[in-house]
């Protein structure tokens, strides 16, 4: 057949026409050998920009398995040991035993651990065990290799005496685990109030790429027509119980319906706040924070975050360059701005302490009580988690104060890789009745204060939650403006308080004292400082009077309370020293809690205090209740493990730990 055109000398052709003769086979096999020798150039080229991996395998199977690695794994001290081949088989051959193949464990791909925190004994992080599913398809997607495992279980409403005994020991476990197996990465599954702080504290001190999952708040409660929120809802029920409004069964039946699916609270308590900082200080994935747990998006943000987390193991992205000093910055004004737990400022500080990162309460003081409350949620609101997720999350919070130049670090990295702005941006809420403008928010200055004094050297109080009544009732003294004074009425104990409260002269002016709960007292420091007023004002209306503690509250209650007093009624403190009927001056401008007595008369109760062997707090009654009192700090520095903060950066300081065998 001819050409449709005449050909060129360069034609290449095989014509029937007979217009040019036949080529030399000869220069086929040139341009063959030129094409290979380009070939072999280039392979050397992408060899020089991607050397192969060095953690076993070879590089065309670590190439189809999601990439080829810049540097040798964490996982090759285990999986490829070519100076002890009998080591390297000794770590391999029982994962065979489920299905696991040698060409997996050889394969060079990373070792990506699901730290799973839910349990039958842990149900607010229950519904983890369906998400990690996700999880591990997602990091099989991008090339990983995925172990799930447990993590200490922590669930605050169960466990006793506190739940926050169990933060710093599942802290500790997760740190043995994190360091001690052969993992390259880490997905932190989070949920229930202590579970985010204790993962983030671990992750800090090991300091190998991680990333947060949260489980997720749990769906809206409803009561008698009205939105009841999980935890607010327990603090309304008993002031109903207590004013003979409802009876036994009434508070069960209300209690339950604020707390209606799988999800941690939906409140914003100390599980949605923490998890709201952990997005805030770029541990998550941005917008996964407030997503309720049986929402679609939830399962899919599961899949995108073991997708991340192994290209965080191929960027070498670690804690330590996400948890700087910005981003704790960062996470305090968002705090503020959603109204968040007095509980945060203890596990911030003790997260910003594990990764050495200069943190105290006098900043949480300075940069975040002047910030506005845009986040319209109980306790400090009206709304809830669903709410909160469709006016757009904490995305839409950080866009508001982005917009209003209030976010003091926009251009912090996160674990996406994108600064906390870029994440931000575009976000603002369509839903203002639920998130704010920053220029018609609901409290203009919404943060903590940090108060000291002669009744103890730190404390701090939350502003957001001050009713209109008890701003009336304390605050508003022409004569002597946000501040009071009153007499006390003290308890040993929650025990103390139930049996007392309706016996003592306790009228709408006494302040409430609650010692003997902090770290050394409890042991663990016990949500118990938020108290109701006895029955007799209760019937009268009168439900907001003023409350101090050695201990803490939940992050779901709506108490103006002076919390987390340091140092403690067991530890010394003046807490110890107070009697029934002393009076005491708050005064919130200078920020000073002290007691109304002479010198002499604190002298004389101290010298008499130590002559009786001092405060008397309850025996330990395990092993680690008497670690836990012997190795712990105060509530104000994070009630830290005091010696656990010397070891940073295990996993780059250390390297791999020695063989076993």
């Amino acid at each position: 057949m001819a050409c449709e055109s005449d050909c060129n000398d360069s034609c290449a052709a095989t014509c029937s026409s007979g217009s040019k003769p036949l080529a030399d086979i000869e220069d086929y096999k040139a341009e063959t050998e030129r094409l290979l020798a380009r070939v072999k150039e280039l392979e050397k080229q992408i060899s020089a920009q991607k050397p192969s991996s060095g953690n076993g395998g070879s590089s065309s199977s670590a190439a189809v398995s999601g990439g080829t690695w810049p540097r040798k794994l964490r996982s090759a001290a285990w999986f490829d040991r070519p100076d002890d081949r009998t080591m390297q088989t000794l770590y391999t051959e029982r994962f065979l035993n489920y299905g696991m193949t040698k060409e997996e464990l050889l394969s060079g791909k990373p070792i990506i651990g699901i730290a799973q925190s839910g349990s039958d004994i842990a149900p607010c992080n229950k519904h983890h065990q369906i998400l990690a599913k996700r999880v591990r398809e997602g990091i099989r997607s991008a090339g990983g290799i995925a172990f799930e495992f447990p993590t200490h279980p922590i669930q605050e409403n169960v466990r006793r005496p506190t739940a926050t005994l169990d933060r710093n020991l599942a802290y500790i476990s997760l740190v043995e685990l994190l360091y001690a197996y052969p993992f390259d990465g880490v997905v932190l599954l989070t949920g229930c109030d202590k579970t985010t702080p204790a993962c983030l504290m671990a992750a800090a001190t090991v300091d190998i790429p991680a990333i947060c999952l949260n489980v997720g708040p749990m769906l809206n409660g409803w009561a008698k027509g009205e939105l009841m929120g999980s935890g607010t809802v327990l603090w309304k029920a008993r002031e109903l119980h207590a004013a003979g409004i409802i009876d036994d069964d009434g508070v069960t039946d209300m209690v339950a319906a604020g707390t209606p699916s799988a999800g941690h609270c939906n409140t914003m308590g100390t599980a949605s706040t923490m998890n709201a900082l952990a997005e805030a200080l770029g541990m998550a994935l941005p917008g996964s924070a407030a997503i309720p747990a049986v929402y679609r998006e939830r399962a899919q943000l599961a899949y995108k975050t073991g997708e991340r987390i192994v290209d965080m193991v191929r960027e070498n992205l670690k804690p330590s360059d996400i948890l700087t000093r910005e981003a704790f910055e960062n996470a305090i004004v968002a705090n503020t701005a959603i109204g968040g737990s007095t509980n945060a400022p203890i596990h911030l500080n003790a997260i910003a302490k594990h990764i050495g990162v200069p943190l105290d309460l006098d900043d949480w003081d300075r940069i975040g009580h002047g910030v506005p409350l845009l986040l319209n949620m109980m306790p400090a609101g009206e709304f809830l988690g669903e709410d909160y997720y469709r006016a757009g999350g904490l995305p839409a919070v950080l866009a508001e104060l982005i917009e209003a130049g209030a976010l003091p670090h926009p251009g912090a990295v996160t674990a996406n890789g994108r600064t906390i702005g870029e994440n931000a941006a575009g976000k603002k809420t369509w839903d203002a009745r639920v998130i704010r403008p920053v220029s018609s928010p609901l409290k203009t200055e919404a943060g903590f204060l940090h108060l000291g004094g002669t009744l103890f050297d730190s404390a701090i109080m939350k502003t957001s939650v001050i009713s209109p009544a008890f701003r009336a009732a304390f605050l508003e003294d022409p004569a002597d403006p946000n501040a009071f004074e009153g007499k006390v009425a003290v308890f040993d104990g929650p025990e103390d308080y139930h049996r007392n409260v309706d016996k003592l002269p306790i009228d709408e002016r006494t302040i409430l004292v609650m010692r003997g709960v902090g770290p050394l007292g409890y042991p663990g420091a016990a949500e118990v400082v938020n108290m109701r007023a006895p029955d007799h004002l209760l019937k009268r209306g009168v439900s907001d009077l003023p409350c101090i503690g050695d201990g803490r509250q939940s992050g779901t209650a709506g108490s103006p309370s002076i919390l987390n007093a340091t140092p403690e009624a067991a530890d010394g403190g003046n807490l110890a020293l107070l009697r029934n009927g002393d009076v005491l001056r708050v005064d919130l401008n200078k920020r000073r809690v002290d007691i109304v007595l002479p010198g002499a008369e604190l002298a004389a109760r101290r010298a008499q205090l130590e002559a009786d062997g001092g405060y008397k707090a309850p025996p330990s009654h395990t092993p680690w209740q008497d670690i836990f009192r012997r190795e712990v700090g105060g509530l104000s520095g994070g009630m830290v493990l005091t010696r656990a903060t010397r070891f940073q950066r295990v996993a780059e300081t250390y390297g791999a730990p020695r063989d076993n065998h």
